[in-house]
């Protein structure tokens, strides 16, 4: 009897309050973190469907490509002698991923007046301005990223669809999803790819809108790039019937200004481009020629999705003086808002990136499943109050015991990390939010009213 008082006694709360992992711990950290009010959950929101099947649900299940494309990969590779093969794929990947953005002549030039004027005062030898302009430039090829344009010959173009076919495959075919998903009456008829590649796009579209598109068109400067997606499409045949009927090659952007498609992409391209006018003349092109879905998808870092958000406050802010279509430009996905982004407006800077699963192409050098990091923004023309905006999901869900860390982008403009619980959020939400991933959305519409500043991450405490 004695040994049964102390056990209860020490299963009394109060011997609990004290110790970090008790429940008044996690008391206290839902205070910290600011409560999202229940009347903001959209009412009947779910319909019919279940919980791990909410309308906010977006993310794929792992990726496979077509087994046609797998096939014609395969005898690309194998009937072409490549030396180094596996090294020269990772040494591509390792370098794509880490590419920057070209520094424009203007931050250049002041970089460089900024430096003459250190050295100036500074050095004392260095009298005369030969003598001067040569440290400068010295100085400059240290502290400066060395941009290069890739020339995509035949070799390499075999290089590049053996590192990044399946991955930009995924990111696409994730981005398709997401209309797919929350516009599944979109039937589209027509389709370009700029900077097509591989033609990984093309693929993407046919398994998502195959029984509607009629015309692809692939564009992209390199002629062994367009080459290569040829024999892709016919099994890795130099003639024979392609999988995929009516796509079409150009090296050149259509040159009317009237002919629209219904949805345009650029996948992994912009960053291709020399200099922001480069950029900023290109995006305008690819928003003429847009009719219903303009997709932009880069690489999960800094650079790409400041390049993205670039492109998205250009066709945002409608530059052009007499536009052939007047129906004005939003934002469809990722961000639920048309506001500054603010994880770049953060004091630290971060990407803001998604991840899909896929199974890779089997190759030799090839693990079975891999993880594609990317970034995109999806603009479409039409009115802002066509879709639901709730907020997005910009981290992976962290589950714990009857509670859920969600980190959401809200319709507000506001980052916040959020716990939700079923006591003070419904258990619905609550459902909902440990159904969910990242990526996916949340039927939340207002942020909380704490600044995201005053918040600490659960893992500080």
């Amino acid at each position: 009897m004695a040994a049964t008082r102390k056990l209860r006694a020490l299963l009394r709360p109060r011997r609990w309050n004290c110790q970090p992992g008790g429940i008044l711990f996690f008391r206290a950290l839902a205070v910290q973190i600011p409560r999202v009010p229940q009347e903001n959950n959209e009412l009947d929101f779910l319909g019919k469907k279940p919980h791990r099947k909410h309308p906010g649900i977006l993310q794929l299940s792992r990726v496979k490509l077509p087994q046609a494309l797998v096939t014609a990969a395969q005898c690309l590779v194998q009937e072409t002698s490549i030396p180094n093969i596996e090294e020269q794929v990772q040494t591509l990947t390792n370098y794509l991923w880490s590419r920057k953005l070209p520094t424009e002549p203007e931050e250049l030039r002041k970089k460089a007046i900024q430096l003459k004027n250190k050295l100036q005062q500074d050095a004392g030898s260095l009298q005369s301005e030969e003598q001067l302009h040569g440290a400068v430039l010295r100085a400059l090829r240290k502290t400066t990223y060395h941009w290069q344009s890739l020339s995509y010959d035949e070799m390499l173009s075999l290089v590049y669809m053996a590192a990044r076919l399946d991955g930009g495959y995924a990111a696409v075919s994730r981005a398709f999803h997401e209309i797919q998903a929350r516009v599944p009456d979109f039937k589209p008829q027509t389709l370009m790819d700029f900077g097509s590649g591989t033609g990984s796009v093309t693929w993407a579209a046919y398994s998502s809108w195959g029984q509607s598109l009629r015309e692809y068109l692939c564009v992209d400067s390199s002629a062994a790039m367009l080459a290569l997606a040829e024999r892709l499409l016919k099994g890795g045949l130099e003639s024979g019937k392609p999988h995929i009927p009516g796509v079409f090659f150009r090296q050149f952007l259509p040159v009317s200004p009237k002919v629209q498609f219904d949805v345009v992409v650029s996948a992994f391209s912009l960053s291709e481009l020399p200099s922001m006018a480069d950029r900023t003349e290109v995006i305008q092109t690819l928003w003429r020629k847009t009719g219903h879905f303009l997709v932009l998808v880069e690489n999960g870092t800094k650079s790409g999705h400041h390049l993205l958000m670039d492109a998205r406050d250009l066709v945002l802010r409608g530059q052009e003086k007499f536009p052939l279509d007047p129906r004005p430009g939003h934002v469809f996905a990722p961000c639920p808002h048309e506001l500054p982004c603010p994880k770049l407006s953060a004091s630290r800077p971060q990407p803001c990136s998604f991840s899909q699963a896929y199974s890779t192409i089997p190759f030799s050098w090839n693990h079975s499943h891999k993880e594609e990091k990317f970034s995109l923004v999806i603009l479409s023309r039409g009115r802002p109050g066509e879709y639901h905006q709730w907020a997005r999901l910009t981290q992976p869900v962290l589950k714990r015991p009857r509670h859920v860390h969600c980190h959401l982008c809200f319709p507000d403009g506001h980052l916040q990390h959020v716990v939700v619980t079923p006591r003070r959020h419904g258990r619905d939400l609550y459902r909902c939010a440990r159904a969910s991933s990242w990526g996916d959305r949340l039927p939340l519409t207002t942020s909380p009213e704490f600044p995201s500043s005053s918040l600490q991450d659960p893992s500080d405490n």
